[in-house]
């Protein structure tokens, strides 16, 4: 593939909000997890919750699209210059030349969750003010991105489960690839819901204390929230050597269960490999591996075995959600974004909460940050049903 430029990027999670704060955060390895106290939640775990999304406005023309979600996706944009570089992408471009293509899961089911505390005691009926359209709605947050900018060309809501906001990235260069859009806005978007606390708990998922991704008595995951966005536009004349390229994007649907991963990490593998392939690189080509690294049992032995099969036990991995908490629609996005971040500063993120390695899982797994020059890592993001998606990003100096 021709490798595509991210012009700019930003991300806010429970680390912080924009890249300054974030940076700060993984240079320190402060964690973002703290016991939940979100709304009526009465579950004993940890959670990667965003400070103030509540009080959050949205402009007064977009009011309809008022819910948790895309209050934080409206926090998210306004980091880091985001939004008026989306601006002068459409002015430059043209609205419709520009694309919107937002990965996320639960997407607005909050204000669903709270209209129906508001139901009509006689009839059930919810409440008036409640708009399923534009707040529950999977597609609402990528709706109302390009209203927010004016934006007319595609727009596309990806929900692959945790590997939705990853995917974005394939689905965006394929549209410029195809000559159908010059410039595109990728992200992804997921706030916290009791429909998604309640949901993993009821899989027996959720850990009582901070999510330890690869440690030998690893429980189960920490949910977090997160808005992270980026903006790829084609390689211009001159680039900075620190500017952030994506070089590689494989997908895979392995379809092994519903919930559980292929137990050889089969489907991870292909995703790794077909994303080596498109950047034309071998695996020693790569610097770091940002994991999907979920904390639970399963999740992290298939992904070991599959990282291992390519890479040895050799390349230096860590999974970031020891950090953040697991994302789910977000996390291929927030991920992306922390990888741009080890790309500029030479930063190799040490896992956080993980004490005891899994002797079982043969990779070379950082327990602590490491200096160096960084010039290409991959991400994986691999969700529930086997819907697997590995991107590679480099420097171009």
């Amino acid at each position: 593939m021709n490798p595509l430029w991210l012009s700019h990027f930003t991300a806010t999670s429970g680390i912080g909000r924009g890249l300054q704060q974030t940076l700060a955060a993984l240079n320190q390895q402060r964690g973002g997890l703290v016991p939940c106290a979100f709304d009526t939640v009465d579950l004993a775990t940890f959670v990667g919750e965003v400070a103030g999304v509540d009080a959050v406005e949205l402009p007064t023309h977009l009011a309809d699209f008022d819910c948790r979600n895309n209050r934080l996706a409206l926090l998210g944009l306004m980091q880091d210059g985001f939004a008026d570089a989306v601006t002068a992408a459409s002015h430059k471009y043209g609205a419709q030349r520009v694309g919107v293509f937002i990965g996320t899961s639960t997407s607005g089911i909050l204000q669903t969750e709270l209209a129906y505390r508001r139901r009509d005691p006689v009839s059930g009926a919810l409440p008036a003010d409640f708009i399923y359209r534009t707040t529950h709605n999977t597609f609402s947050v990528a709706d109302f991105t390009r209203h927010y900018f004016g934006l007319t060309g595609p727009a596309v809501a990806v929900s692959s489960a945790c590997s939705s906001s990853a995917k974005v990235f394939a689905s965006a260069r394929r549209m410029m690839a195809a000559g159908l859009i010059d410039a595109a806005v990728v992200g992804g978007v997921d706030s916290l819901c009791l429909t998604t606390l309640y949901g993993f708990n009821s899989l027996g998922l959720i850990s009582t204390q901070p999510c330890r991704p690869f440690d030998a008595a690893r429980d189960g995951i920490s949910i977090g929230e997160a808005a992270a966005f980026a903006l790829l536009e084609r390689l211009p004349a001159q680039l900075d050597d620190d500017a952030v390229l994506l070089l590689g994007v494989g997908e895979s649907s392995d379809a092994h269960h519903m919930s559980s991963p292929h137990p050889d990490g089969l489907g991870a593998r292909m995703a790794m490999q077909d994303a080596l392939t498109m950047a034309q690189l071998d695996a020693a080509d790569i610097d770091y591996i940002n994991l999907h690294g979920t904390a639970t049992p399963s999740n992290d032995a298939a992904e070991a075995k599959a990282v291992a099969a390519l890479f040895g036990s050799t390349t230096p991995c860590s999974s970031t959600k020891g950090a953040t908490g697991h994302t789910l629609g977000a996390a291929g996005g927030l991920e992306a974004v922390i990888c741009a971040l080890a790309l500029q500063h030479g930063l190799l993120p040490g896992g956080l909460n993980t004490q005891q390695l899994d002797p079982a899982l043969p990779l070379n797994y950082l327990l602590d940050n490491r200096e160096q020059r960084v010039s290409r890592v991959l991400s994986n993001s691999f969700g529930f049903g086997g819907t697997n998606c590995s991107l590679i990003f480099g420097r171009a100096g």
